[in-house]
């Protein structure tokens, strides 16, 4: 890897990302690293159970798959590969990687990168700190074409490379500031390039978005980057694609990992030609002198049944299957610890279709026996079948339940964690933490800009005129917004308070939520906590990892100033 620009793609946002993915990065532009993000909270739950059936695994399989083709594809190109798909085993990953090299016969030199398993208290699956770059940089400037890793952060894939190439060192925080913003824009693969995009409507007509290429950052040696992607990939790389990822899943404007702590409030992004966003700007703090870990354990059990509601006396029909139901469940003397009823009015007067004149009553129902949320819950749904309100059905028949897990998140100190980097030749180099820390605290709010003077309003949706982007982070959610222009952004900073987002999602009423103001990137952060309850394998609510908790915040109503709504260049949106 040399040069003044290092460029980094991805080929993976998710365990389950598009397959062919990483032959499209290795053969469709230059590249000198490719990454793959492949763990998320819930994947470490998915894999702990695979473990338990199979101690040899813990690992992401695909990944292997895909090394089949990649290896000689990344060997031909001068391409090196840093995935974190060794989960629960990157050392058995690391195992299996020099195995299909020499099956398919390619030398490549294997590195992996260990220490982030923890010891496991009693009634967990998994307990893994989130490691930073150091090691992977260790295993690259040793030689490695392949680092595997386990549970590092999303940004260690880009940090640990670039480090490596430019030679940072730990203290050079604004540097690895910048290769952390970009390391978080990469993560999620196309949502970086036009994927899950408010503004998508922009764009569907030229087809950008029916197949996005995969995101590239081309780093410089002071941490500037611009992002982009291959020329003639499909998708969209601007501003508000940019914008949209580096509010994900994020919270104040301190961004702690590992490495470095990143200040969002620093990051400026220009346009910088066509697919071709500049992020530079960014300051850098010591980071803090604890690494997050992550715990999984099975929470209970689960199950559920959808009860479809047609035609008139819609609520009166909901009443009546609930009574009955619960009536049921008293008399058996199995009433779940858990039960939660959601009608979704879905349906429509007057409907031309069944389907349309349908409303969907959903039970869900949660406890730690098996039994109790078994078949107490699915005889009982089947025994109403008869018995009901008119014209009962349910959408799958109703099951025995399901496990469902829990995700906890601790703080443990940073150098009471080994950090190994484990070298092709064998040897294993210990990373120690960096030497400076910042224990972590909040900045202070930022002045707000000018408000807009007073004048005419009409009510219409908030996606008019700003875009958002929504997330998980164990039991909490967060929704970043952003205006599309500065007028508009010096209304909603006015406007879109706590209490007016609470009053707009009154799901979040009841719940601590906090503003986090970022006026380089024209946006607003909210951090809803408790949203989730314990995470996304415990399936709280129907959308279990808040994803589109900012596209219901659009749909919402207000009265938004006239000027504002004429002079829009957002497309247009239906409400």
């Amino acid at each position: 890897m040399t040069g003044r620009v290092l460029r980094i793609g991805n080929a993976s946002g998710f365990y389950g990302d598009r397959f062919d993915a990483m032959r499209e990065m290795l053969t469709g532009g230059p590249l000198d690293v490719l990454t793959g993000d492949y763990l998320a909270e819930l994947t470490m739950l998915i894999l702990g159970r695979s473990r338990i059936e199979d101690p040899t695994r813990g690992y992401a399989t695909t990944f292997l798959r895909q090394l089949e083709e990649g290896l000689g594809l990344a060997r031909e190109r001068g391409v090196r590969i840093v995935a974190n798909a060794g989960g629960l085993n990157p050392a058995g990953l690391a195992d299996a990687v020099w195995e299909l090299a020499r099956k398919v016969g390619v030398p490549v030199r294997v590195a992996h990168v260990e220490g982030d398993s923890l010891p496991v208290p009693e009634g967990f699956l998994t307990a893994n700190a989130y490691l930073g770059g150091a090691g992977i940089a260790a295993c690259l400037t040793a030689g490695a074409d392949v680092v595997v890793t386990g549970r590092v952060t999303d940004a260690a894939l880009v940090t640990g490379p670039a480090a490596a190439h430019f030679g940072w060192g730990p203290d050079d925080h604004d540097a690895l500031a910048g290769a952390v913003v970009a390391g978080h824009v990469l993560e999620c693969g196309t949502q970086a390039t036009g994927g899950n995009y408010s503004f998508f409507r922009g764009h569907e007509r030229n087809h950008d978005l029916l197949r996005p290429g995969f995101p590239v950052a081309e780093i410089h040696a002071d941490g500037t980057c611009v992002i982009t992607k291959h020329d003639g990939t499909g998708g969209i790389v601007d501003i508000g694609t940019v914008t949209a990822q580096l509010l994900y899943e994020t919270g104040g404007a301190r961004y702690a990992g590992p490495d470095v702590t990143a200040r969002l409030d620093t990051v400026r992004l220009t346009q910088d030609g066509p697919d071709r966003v500049r992020m530079s700007g960014v300051c850098g703090e010591a980071p803090p002198p604890t690494l997050k870990a992550g715990l999984n354990r099975l929470g209970g059990w689960r199950n559920e049944v959808v009860f479809v509601l047609t035609g008139l006396d819609i609520e009166a029909k909901a009443r009546l299957v609930r009574d009955q139901f619960e009536d049921a469940l008293a008399r058996s003397r199995a009433e779940p610890d858990e039960v939660r009823w959601e009608l979704s009015r879905t349906d429509r007067a007057d409907a031309p279709t069944e389907e349309t004149a349908s409303a969907l009553l959903r039970l869900v129902v949660r406890d730690r026996d098996a039994e109790a949320v078994g078949r107490a819950v699915s005889g009982t749904a089947v025994e109403l079948a008869l018995g009901s309100y008119p014209g009962f059905h349910v959408t799958a028949p109703p099951g025995k339940g399901a496990p469902y897990g829990v995700f906890e998140a601790r703080y443990v100190p940073a150098d009471e964690v080994a950090h190994v980097a484990v070298l092709p030749d064998g040897r294993r180099e210990h990373q120690e933490p960096p030497a400076r820390t910042r224990p972590l605290r909040e900045v202070e709010q930022p002045p707000l800009p000018a408000p807009l003077p007073a004048g005419p309003t009409r009510t219409a949706p908030l996606g008019r005129i700003a875009g958002a982007r929504s997330g998980d982070k164990g039991g909490d959610a967060n929704v970043g917004v952003w205006a599309v222009d500065d007028e508009a952004w010096r209304w909603l900073a006015h406007e879109l308070t706590v209490e007016r987002f609470q009053e707009l999602l009154p799901e979040t009423a009841p719940l601590t939520v906090v503003r986090h103001v970022l006026p380089n990137l024209r946006a607003l952060n909210f951090v809803v906590h408790g949203l989730l309850g314990e995470g996304v394998a415990a399936r709280h609510r129907f959308d279990p990892q808040a994803k589109a908790v900012g596209e219901w915040l659009r749909s919402r109503h207000l009265p938004i100033p006239v000027t504002l709504l004429e002079a829009v260049h957002a497309p247009e949106v239906n409400a």
